[in-house]
């Protein structure tokens, strides 16, 4: 599965958030003032790239380029994005790992924490050449930890084969699945993971719920708004889709991905990663859309930023950051795209499909994570609240017990922090 990946266990995030690694201000304040120049320009730069064959072939392209240009080789270890901070935290201070490692912008807060990733200065024209709102998600306490190089979320698939048109508005989402449902029969009008707070996201918002206030670019980790009357509302209507049978009990994405390619589902809340599976098996049935609206505005899904970061502990920090910065150039991006197919963080690169317009509409309403390390402690607890609701449970009282919880675990972060 190739949805977005939310971060750490709880007790991982602790332990990486309690830890801490040696002075290192001196020297870092040293490498990242000093401009790349002939003199200091290493012989290879290392990088470890998401291990996916696609990635790998972008890549290994893009490093070619690089190479041609300024000598520098780069050479590539494939490493899976998920497991690359666990090694940073252990390898890094110890003067290993890569020059340039690959995350999320729900991991900044951790990775800003544990000083792994130096702090890049970009001019005015560099800032304006990436999507509004990437390089704020991938800050952190003034300080900006990575080049953005991707961005997703979710938005609407549907079957031309079962549904006409996309549904506008919640209403006629619900409509399609009242028309279409046939639980039975494994036939559905809709289906998204309820259950994962990724995809349930947008209900809560929808109404006036919030995972953390925000406060300038900054996040109120202790206002957690994910048990008001607006969330209560939103936790309703899922119920009410999961009563109806719209919704069945333990959908996971292997389920969701089955009945939408077999054809027995009209539209599915997923990403990008499924255009190329849903197109082989659809063709032309196979259209994107934004998200229904809920009272004349569109609904709020969750967005993510992966993004290119230079090791703090890097010796050629500011040959890292200029190989980053290559990497996510318009040039490099087209090739990045062509490859992975996965939409990068520049407004200038052609994207060759149809099916990517209901995704970039979509992202000019995509709320993306917050990247405080308090985040980490979210998603298991709402996850399981999404299941009690399912089940029939009172929404506004797993909710306001599920907040309590969360407020526990961010707690126990900020005492493994001291």
């Amino acid at each position: 599965m190739k949805k977005w990946q939310f971060g750490m266990s709880m007790t991982v995030a602790v332990a990486m958030l309690g830890a801490c690694g040696p002075d290192r201000d001196g020297v870092m304040e040293e490498l990242e003032t000093e401009p790349a120049t002939e003199e200091n320009k290493p012989d290879s730069l290392h990088i470890w790239v998401n291990d996916d064959e696609r990635e790998l072939l972008a890549y290994r392209e893009i490093g070619d380029n690089f190479e041609a240009e300024t000598g520098i080789e780069v050479r590539i270890t494939p490493f899976s994005m998920g497991d690359q901070l666990e090694a940073m935290s252990l390898d890094a201070p110890a003067g290993g790992g890569p020059d340039l490692f690959y995350q999320p912008n729900d991991m900044v807060g951790s990775i800003t924490l544990q000083g792994l990733a130096a702090d890049i200065e970009l001019t005015p024209e560099q800032e304006a050449e990436y999507l509004d709102g990437t390089l704020e998600a991938l800050s952190y306490e003034g300080e900006l930890a990575g080049v953005p190089a991707a961005v997703e979320t979710y938005a609407l698939f549907y079957n031309t084969d079962i549904i006409d048109e996309a549904p506008e508005t919640i209403e006629d989402l619900e409509a399609i699945g009242e028309e279409y449902t046939n639980a039975s029969a494994n036939e559905f009008g809709f289906l998204l993971e309820s259950r994962e707070m990724y995809f349930a996201y947008p209900f809560y918002d929808a109404y006036g719920g919030y995972i953390f206030a925000e406060e300038g670019e900054d996040y109120d980790t202790l206002d957690i708004g994910l048990a008001n009357d607006g969330a209560v509302k939103g936790g309703e209507m899922l119920q009410r889709f999961h009563q109806e049978g719209y919704l069945p009990q333990n959908l996971n994405a292997d389920i969701l991905n089955g009945l939408f390619l077999d054809g027995s589902v009209g539209a599915v809340f997923s990403g990008p990663w499924n255009i190329a599976e849903y197109g082989e098996n659809l063709g032309d049935s196979l259209k994107s859309a934004p998200l229904p609206t809920v009272d004349g505005n569109p609904m709020r899904s969750l967005g993510g930023v992966k993004a290119w970061m230079v090791n703090g502990y890097s010796d050629h920090i500011s040959w890292a950051t200029e190989l980053a910065l290559f990497m996510t150039n318009e040039e490099s991006a087209q090739i990045f795209f062509e490859n992975k197919r996965e939409i990068p963080a520049r407004a200038e690169v052609t994207l060759d499909d149809e099916l990517y317009e209901g995704f970039q509409e979509q992202l000019e309403h995509a709320y993306f994570m917050p990247n405080v390390p308090e985040v980490s402690a979210v998603w298991g607890p709402m996850g399981d609240a999404n299941v009690f609701i399912s089940q029939g449970n009172d929404v506004r009282e797993v909710l306001e017990e599920t907040v309590e919880l969360i407020e526990d675990e961010i707690q126990i972060m900020g005492a493994g922090r001291e």
